[in-house]
């Protein structure tokens, strides 16, 4: 690495602060960094992000190399396959030089007038940060409703356009969760509304149109603050629903969208451990439920007026080793996506007979899954395909002749890519007990594999979310400078199956963290890298995964990037006020009871930081992020800064304008790629 002048990093003050808890004395020397309102914090962050931006001054044109090749990979003038709805098309535009989408729509053929529903770009003028989102039509196509947060902080305010004149409605409706449901009248719309503390999507409430200067009405609150309430409309449009979840726990209720006066009903009063989705056909409900063990999930179905438990009948048995994870309906058909062996695969059903068959796919190193198909009367189901060598492919498939039809495959603007220019294999690491552990993996056929070869590994292992191997224009410009890219499937994540979710939560989290190390011992001890040239990757409980891996084994790894770090454990779910805490119990535990708490205070990465050598470290977060809140990796690089015992870099960069997605905009987006491509390359010594 080349020497520059030696830059002081920031040195936060230590202020003691001592709680007790199960007769434990625990001191923070950084939980002042909690209060924004004091002047201090904030210095200390500006601080920080200075240091950062002094440090990697010689290497900012790398930085700026990466983001015009990234960027110039990207078809700037694109627009997405239309779709046809309720005689519309819509389509969603992006235009040369712009930012954010354009949607617009056309009535019954793609060849009438384009009428504009609106164009983000116009609306976001004047922020720094914009998020739109919930575009919602009504019945009779003369109203849009749709959600913006001009914060990052997931608090939504729901605005109305009507699409005849053009004006917008003036509501005053704030703090919701983005998304709506029109009932069939198109005069009355439900939607959700946050605690505005914890962020707890916690009510539900109707708009009526024509009395919008009246108070709305409360519908439905959910008492149990370990649950969140969310709102949905069937694809036949004859009911709502009100569905209450926790992670382990689901209540539907339903009400007919024609007479949005009415009370909902309850399909099943919740049941501790009794999961439940549901939808709607001809005059059942059909249900995905864990019901009698269940644990990878069977289809139920349910008459209309007969939807408790008792009346639920299998139609598609459980499987122990295919995991049923979602249902799409159509007039002759039925399409369940299913996920065996670690790999998606759609799966078509006939109403009129027993048979079925897999949409035919290759490979184990790609994503497929169901895009919008919101017309019954169709027996053509679209759906997008893409791998970690393959671009994006929107393929119509008719579930009639079996025919494929590719609608549109993404554009690289590169003329030196091909995806034969890569190899992609799935290979398979043992963990310490034995376990099994899937990685997928992606280098240029070109690289030469050798223990000086740079390797950026990547897990996320929580909350049942599998990062399937996908495509990404960006990722091109770290494998064609020699890196090897790698997936890590680890416990926690549902790829195999929903126990291999169950072995990663609770009092088995320590599974995925043991599960990524043994993965990068694997990796090392087959020749792909060494912990030299190791790089490790991890975003929100992701990050908490960087921060066990480099307190447990802190010389593996050259260095990680840890994007929104949820790596303050032990506080965070000791502070109900705190959005997400209460919610997230039945995930990590509640350490309020003796059990838990040791156990995950046993690894919470801030707890646990210690005097040794550390890696080299970049670290993001944002001023407003809801999820982790900006000063769990503030804390944590500064306790991380007074221990360490070497010289390696530690950059904490804080966006002072957005939260936990990061900038909005796309342009904005390629700009954080950049930035940690170049740290790679930076602590790689690769100045191109």
């Amino acid at each position: 690495m080349k020497k520059n002048k030696i830059i002081i990093p920031p040195s936060p003050k230590k202020v003691p602060f001592k709680s007790i808890i199960h007769d434990n004395l625990r001191i923070d020397n950084y939980h002042w960094l909690r209060d924004i309102n004091d002047p201090d914090v904030l210095d200390y962050l500006e601080s920080e992000n200075e240091y950062y931006d002094k440090s990697t001054k010689p290497f900012k044109s790398i930085e700026k190399k990466l983001f015009l090749e990234i960027k110039s990979r990207i078809n700037e003038d694109d627009s997405s396959v239309p779709y046809f709805h309720n005689d519309y098309w819509y389509i969603t535009k992006f235009e040369f030089g712009k930012p954010y989408p354009i949607y617009v729509r056309k009535h019954k053929y793609l060849s009438s007038k384009e009428e504009l529903l609106i164009d983000v770009n116009k609306l976001s003028k004047g922020y720094d940060y914009f998020n739109l989102k919930g575009i919602n039509v009504s019945p009779d196509n003369t109203k849009m409703a749709f959600s913006v947060d001009t914060k990052s902080r997931r608090k939504y305010k729901l605005y109305i356009k009507d699409l005849l004149d053009n004006s917008i409605l003036k509501t005053n409706i704030s703090n919701t969760n983005g998304l709506s449901v029109w009932a069939n009248d198109s005069q009355h719309l439900y939607y959700v509304k946050k605690d505005e503390l914890t962020l707890r999507s916690d009510s539900v409430y109707l708009l009526d149109i024509k009395n919008i200067n009246k108070k709305d009405n409360l519908i439905y609150f959910e008492i149990d603050d370990t649950f969140s309430v969310s709102i949905s409309k069937s694809k036949s449009n004859k009911y709502i629903f009100i569905s209450s979840h926790s992670t382990k726990t689901t209540e539907y209720q339903y009400l007919n969208s024609d007479f949005p006066k009415q009370k909902f009903k309850l399909i099943q009063k919740r049941i501790t451990g009794l999961e439940y989705d549901v939808y709607h056909y001809d005059k059942f409900f059909f249900i995905i439920t864990n019901h009698g063990n269940s644990f990878n999930y069977k289809l139920v179905k349910t008459p209309e007026r007969k939807t408790t438990l008792n009346n639920w009948t299998n139609f598609l048995d459980h499987r122990d080793d295919v995991l049923l994870q979602e249902l799409d309906l159509f007039e002759n058909y039925w399409v369940t996506l299913e996920r065996s062996n670690g790999l998606n695969k759609l799966v078509i059903h006939s109403w009129r007979n027993k048979r079925s068959y897999y949409v035919p796919v290759k490979g184990e190193t790609y994503n497929i899954y169901s895009l919008y198909n919101p017309n019954f009367q169709t027996h053509k189901i679209r759906y997008k395909y893409n791998s970690l060598s393959t671009p994006n492919s929107v393929i119509e498939f008719d579930m009639k002749s079996k025919k494929i039809k590719i609608l549109k495959t993404q554009l690289v603007k590169d003329k030196n890519f091909k995806s034969s220019n890569y190899i992609e294999k799935r290979i398979w690491a043992k963990a310490n007990d034995g376990t099994k552990i899937p990685i997928s993996i992606v280098h240029n056929k070109k690289t030469k594999i050798s223990p000086s070869t740079p390797l950026l590994q990547y897990a996320y292992g929580s909350y049942g979310y599998t990062i399937d191997p996908s495509f990404s224009t960006s990722l091109i410009s770290l494998l064609d400078r020699g890196f090897i890219y790698a997936i890590c499937h680890v416990r926690g994540g549902d790829y195999l199956g929903r126990t291999w979710y169950e072995e990663g939560k609770l009092l088995n989290k320590k599974n995925t963290f043991e599960d990524f190390i043994s993965c990068s011992y694997f990796l090392i001890g087959e020749g792909y890298t060494s912990s030299k040239h190791l790089y490790a990757y991890g975003g929100s409980a992701g990050g908490l995964l960087m921060g066990v891996i480099i307190n447990k084994n802190s010389n593996l790894y050259n260095g990680i990037i840890a994007d929104v770090p949820f790596v303050d454990v032990v506080n965070t779910m000791l502070d109900e006020s705190i959005p997400l805490t209460t919610g997230e119990y039945d995930e990590w535990g509640n350490p309020n009871i003796l059990e838990f708490y040791n156990y995950i205070n046993s690894y919470s990465p801030y707890d646990q930081v210690n005097e040794q050598d550390y890696p080299n470290m970049l670290v993001t977060t944002g001023i407003h992020d809801s999820q982790v809140q900006y000063w769990e990796p503030a804390k944590w690089v500064a306790k991380i800064r007074e221990l360490k015992t070497n010289s390696n870099l530690i950059y904490l960069v804080t966006d002072m304008k957005t939260g936990h997605g990061g900038p909005s905009g796309r342009y904005n987006a390629i700009k954080e790629v950049a930035k940690k491509y170049a740290f790679l390359l930076q602590i790689e010594n690769q100045s191109d």
